[in-house]
């Protein structure tokens, strides 16, 4: 077990006078000891080298003074934590972060970060562990500010129960196996936004006001369970997003009050494959699940659909009844169930009818929700100008929602 180091270093009123000193103590510290930082402020940047904890005991803050990454980890196996870390530089060809992690099997975790570009920069780095930090961006416009957390080339990692505010994105690039678990995000861009990464986890996440919760781009095997989107309603705000992603696991998630509850584009994209989408709540929605156009593959299965302004809808006055829809609740079905199985007399068939008129004008969609268009469509389904289009058929809709 490493030895316990409390670090008595002279300050000047509560600020170490230059980085250099901080430097030299975390130098001379041997492998497996932990240095106990004293309250204060301490002036960055720093490099830890060698596999040591350093703790801050939620009183000592290091300050990166606005140039570049306060804290680079380029070694395997350190531990931050109980630190403030704040005032990165502003590059982003840098990726000018409160922590740049450039090794294996370290630890982050009870960390304040903020004031930062981005927050935590993992490039090529396996098996770490980032827990329990709360982490805002630098002051800036939406766009302009940097991701919360950031993964690129970096498998096997946990990323678990971190408070998110008022950042742009947390992303994961061309990564593979990580555990992305019981996070909040709210206020951000893309609450998690995913590149070409393949057999990642998405669990137990708490995502809102944000403007997407997920998007996954290019990325199978992914298994999303138990997550909970609320509140993206910008203007191209949606839940989850899919596009050309294939063999993904939707199960188990609350999608609540988005423009779009799930959005699918070429998905799944890979031949033969399903993307199993299964007892979700897409409740209170714009538009509950958007396809992009009419596509195959997807099986839906025992999800609610409840009081979403329009169920399903299909881009280019298409149709969805190329995918499986099997036990599904909607809040609109008018069957029976005469037998008291659960399961209504009736399938549920949903057809469009002046209802699509603003998804094939999209001008018309200003009018979307109001009197106007409401009457049209009414008169359109009590005497038909043209034979409606069936959007989908699910053959054993449920009486109930499921608990």
């Amino acid at each position: 077990m490493g030895k316990l180091i409390i670090a008595l270093i002279s300050l000047s009123g509560s600020v170490l006078a230059n980085t250099a000193d901080l430097q030299t103590l975390i130098a001379a510290a041997s492998p497996g000891e932990t240095l106990l930082l004293p309250p204060g402020v301490y002036s960055g940047p720093i490099t830890v080298k060698v596999p040591i904890t350093i703790d801050g005991n939620h009183q000592a803050t290091i300050d990166g003074g606005g140039k570049d990454t306060v804290v680079i980890l380029t070694t395997n196996g350190a531990q931050l934590r109980n630190l403030h870390l704040t005032h990165s530089g502003e590059s982003y060809n840098q990726v000018d972060a409160c922590i740049q992690v450039r090794g294996h099997f370290n630890i982050i975790k009870d960390n304040i970060l903020d004031d930062c570009l981005f927050g935590i920069d993992l490039q090529q780095s396996d098996h770490n562990i980032v827990r329990r930090n709360q982490i805002r961006s630098k002051p800036l416009s939406l766009g302009l500010r940097g991701d919360a957390i950031r993964l690129w080339y970096s498998m096997n990692n946990e990323i678990s129960y971190n408070e998110i505010t008022d950042s742009r994105d947390t992303v994961v690039w061309y990564s593979k196996n990580n555990l992305i678990a019981h996070n909040v995000t709210t206020r951000s861009r893309y609450a998690l936004h995913f590149m070409y990464s393949q057999s990642n986890r998405i669990e137990n996440n708490r995502y809102q006001d944000n403007s997407v919760g997920i998007f996954l781009m290019y990325s199978d095997g992914v298994v999303l369970k138990n997550n909970q989107i609320f509140h993206a309603v910008s203007a191209t705000g949606m839940g989850i997003g899919f596009k050309e992603t294939s063999d993904v696991t939707l199960e188990n998630n609350q999608i609540v009050y988005c423009a779009t509850g799930i959005y699918l584009d070429l998905s799944p994209y890979q031949p033969d494959t399903t993307n199993r989408i299964i007892a979700n709540k897409i409740a209170h929605n714009g538009i509950g699940v958007l396809f992009h156009n009419d596509w195959q593959g997807n099986l839906f299965k025992q999800n609610q659909f409840i009081g979403n302004h329009t169920a399903v809808a299909v881009q280019g006055a298409a149709t969805a009844r190329r995918n499986l829809w099997q036990g599904n609740y909607w809040d609109d079905y008018t069957g029976f169930d005469r037998d008291a199985d659960g399961i209504g007399d009736t399938p549920h068939e949903i057809y469009a009818y002046a209802d699509q008129l603003w998804m094939d004008i999209p001008e018309t969609g200003f009018f979307k929700g109001t009197a106007l268009l409401e009457v049209l469509d009414f008169l359109e389904r009590l005497a038909p100008f043209s034979e409606p289009v069936m959007v989908l058929r699910d053959s054993s809709p449920l009486i109930h929602p499921l608990p």
